[in-house]
C-alpha cells in the first residue's frame, strides 16, 4: 500500500522517505535497505531473536551512531528487555527484534547494522557461541584474514570442535563456534582465548593475539574478546560502508574464492537463492572440555593486559 512518492505501509509499519539516499557513498536508497532486509527476514531474524540488540543508524548528512537504548517513541509492540549497564551505570532497554514488523520498523529508522549479543535475554549467564574475530592489518589484506581463518579451523579441529565462517562485511572474517549451555561467560572466554592462542601458534607469521595494534607487526589479529554479553554483527546484516556490503556466510571450501565486496544489499539475494547457508553451515552446539577451559584460564585477558601495558609504556615515556 503506497501513499505519496517514497512512502508506504507494510505489515502495519509506516515506511517513509524511501527514495532518499541511504548515506554518502552507499550507492543505495532507504528503499534498497528496506527491500533487502525484508527479503532476508527469514534468514536474519533467527540470529536476532530473543537477543538484546544494538543497531547502527545513519541519518542523512550525519555520522552513523550506535543505538542500544530504545528511543521513547518506540512502538509498544516492539519487545524490549532491561539490562544493567555497568559502564554507564544505568538500566538499558534493548530491543528484541523477533519478527518482521520490528525489523521493518528498524529499517525505517535507518538502522543499517544489527549487532545482537552472544547471549539470549532469558539466559544472560550462558553464551551460545564462541567467536573468533579475524582482523587483518588493512582493508586490502582479506586474503590474510582467510589464511588466519583456516588456522582457526585447524585449532578447533585439534580440540574436537567445529565452526561456521562468514565475512564480517568489513575487512575481516568471523568464525562462530556454537556451544551447549554448560559454559559460563568466564569459561567460554577462557576457551576462546585458548583457541586464539593455538591458532596464532600454528603460523606466527600470519596471526597474532597481540591486543595493542602497534605490537601486531602487520599480522592478522585473532581477537578473542567477543565474549559473553558482547555483540557481533549478525549474519546477513548490512554495514555502513561504501556500497553497503553484507556480512555473509561462506562455506569453508569457498572462502579462498570470495571477497567481502561480492556481497552487498544489491547482490546478496542472487547468491542466496532459496538457501540459508548460515543455518546450513552451523554445527550443532558442542561441549567445551575442561582441559581447554583450563588452558585458557592461564592466558591473560588481552584487553586487561593491554591496559596495564599501555600504562607502563606511558610511565616509561614520561620518565
Amino acid at each position: 500500500m503506497s501513499g505519496k512518492s517514497g512512502d508506504e505501509l507494510r505489515d502495519g509499519v509506516s515506511l517513509t522517505n524511501l527514495d532518499q539516499p541511504l548515506f554518502d557513498e552507499a550507492d543505495a536508497t532507504k528503499r534498497d535497505l528496506v527491500e533487502y532486509l525484508d527479503a532476508v527476514r527469514d534468514r536474519i531474524l533467527p540470529g536476532l531473536e530473543d537477543r538484546p540488540l544494538s543497531v547502527i543508524r545513519v541519518h542523512r548528512g550525519q555520522d552513523a551512531f550506535m543505538q542500544k537504548n530504545v528511543p521513547k517513541y518506540t512502538p509498544s509492540w516492539v519487545r524490549t528487555v532491561r539490562f544493567w549497564a555497568a559502564t554507564s551505570k544505568r538500566d538499558v532497554f534493548y530491543a528484541l527484534c523477533n519478527d518482521r514488523r520490528t525489523l521493518l520498523w528498524f529499517a525505517n529508522q535507518r538502522a543499517v547494522e544489527y549487532h545482537p549479543t552472544l547471549v539470549r535475554a532469558d539466559r544472560p549467564d550462558r553464551p551460545t557461541h564462541l567467536v573468533l574475530d579475524l582482523d587483518p592489518p588493512d582493508a586490502d589484506a582479506f586474503t590474510m584474514a582467510v589464511r588466519a581463518a583456516h588456522l582457526v579451523r585447524r585449532a578447533l579441529a585439534d580440540v574436537g570442535l567445529e565452526g561456521a565462517v562468514k565475512t564480517s562485511g568489513a575487512k575481516g572474517v568471523h568464525v562462530f563456534v556454537p556451544i551447549d549451555d554448560q559454559a559460563s561467560p568466564e569459561d567460554s572466554a577462557a576457551a576462546t582465548r585458548a583457541i586464539a592462542a593455538r591458532a596464532a601458534g600454528l603460523d606466527p607469521d600470519i596471526a597474532t593475539t597481540a591486543f595493542m595494534k602497534e605490537d601486531r607487526g602487520g599480522k592478522v589479529f585473532v581477537d578473542s574478546t567477543r565474549v559473553g554479553g558482547a555483540t557481533v554483527i549478525a549474519a546477513y546484516s548490512p554495514r555502513v560502508r561504501p556500497g553497503v556490503p553484507v556480512s555473509f556466510p561462506v562455506g569453508w571450501d569457498d572462502l579462498d574464492d570470495i571477497t567481502p565486496a561480492d556481497f552487498t544489499v544489491h547482490t546478496t539475494m542472487r547468491h542466496l537463492g532459496q538457501g540459508d547457508p548460515w543455518a546450513a553451515n552451523m554445527p550443532s552446539p558442542q561441549h567445551l572440555s575442561e582441559d581447554l577451559v583450563e588452558e585458557g584460564r592461564a592466558i591473560p585477558v588481552g584487553r586487561v593486559q593491554a591496559m596495564h601495558e599501555g600504562k607502563r609504556r606511558a610511565r616509561a615515556r614520561r620518565n
